[in-house]
């Protein structure tokens, strides 16, 4: 762990950036339907709350169309630019991926941002075209328009393909990670090549799979730490080394979720977690392209 940033410890990546270990996700309940064009000032409030309560490292993504008020939010709230962690994706203009980060500094109000990752592999019909949307990212990156760059939702395979030709390793993957979704090998081949894991979706066994093998043990260790099921799960990624975006509209939970940091899980929890969890399988996005039974 390096120092801190507001008071959420902060992990370091392969380039030397350091993010915070728990970040405000602006997608989920945020995300617009298309065609809604709207400023939504729910959410730029929401972020606002975010940040005054610690929360400096903020998430969103061009397909969210939330960038306008993630950029208004932290103009309005008061927090210099430099002590604050940004992400942006991109995935709906991949194909110009030079002029996509233009596109979405614009919207954000900003310069750079701490982190830019292409959103989803699957827009690639060939080893070729993923290697060339990364090479742009690194074009980016050296363009001095993103600190870090990385990926979401990548597999294994396509980490490989991007690295056969990367002249810069990612820096993330950001990937749906909880006790129900443990990804088999992945999550220790991004760790063999300096690649962290973020997490997002990470409350999902407490949320939306309910009633699954893991209750009883998230009910007791609330209990023992005096938190919710939610910051077991919350301190569980954590302690699995990974970094976990979460959010939520209400303050009171914002907060709550901060009571993170007030105790650690011992090993044996965390193992006996990671096994529990596996004697269930439940992916809650990207469905679609992935079949529920695929474990990676």
């Amino acid at each position: 762990m390096a120092n801190t940033i507001s008071s959420i410890p902060t992990l370091d990546l392969n380039d030397g950036t350091s993010v915070p270990i728990v970040g405000y996700g602006t997608g989920t309940a945020w995300f617009k339907a298309s065609g809604d064009t709207g400023i939504n000032h729910e959410l730029i409030e929401s972020i606002k709350t975010a940040t005054k309560l610690g929360y400096h490292h903020l998430d969103g993504a061009e397909v969210y169309q939330t960038e306008e008020e993630l950029g208004q939010a932290i103009k309005e709230s008061g927090v210099s630019r430099e002590k604050l962690i940004v992400t942006t994706k991109v995935i709906t203009n991949v194909a110009d991926i030079p002029q996509a980060i233009n596109t979405s500094l614009k919207k954000l109000q900003f310069d750079y941002v701490d982190l830019y990752l292409i959103h989803a592999p699957y827009f690639a019909k060939t080893k070729k075209e993923l290697q060339a949307a990364w090479a742009a990212m690194e074009q980016v990156k050296a363009s001095g328009k993103a600190r870090s760059i990385g990926v979401s939702n990548f597999l294994q395979s396509d980490l490989e393909t991007i690295l056969e030709t990367a002249k810069v390793v990612p820096s993330v993957n950001q990937i749906e990670f909880h006790p129900y979704l443990q990804h088999g090998n992945l999550v220790p081949y991004q760790e063999s090549k300096g690649i962290k894991t973020v997490s997002y979706g990470g409350l999902t066994p407490a949320t939306r799979a309910q009633g699954g093998p893991l209750d009883p043990l998230l009910s007791s260790l609330a209990t023992k730490y005096a938190v919710s099921q939610t910051e077991i799960l919350l301190r569980w990624i954590i302690d699995r080394g990974c970094v976990a975006i979460t959010t939520s509209g209400k303050e009171s939970r914002l907060s709550s979720y901060l009571r993170t940091f007030t105790f650690k899980l011992t090993p044996q929890e965390i193992d006996e977690i990671s096994k529990v969890g596996e004697q269930k399988h439940y992916r809650a996005f990207w469905r679609e392209k992935l079949a529920d039974d695929d474990r990676s």
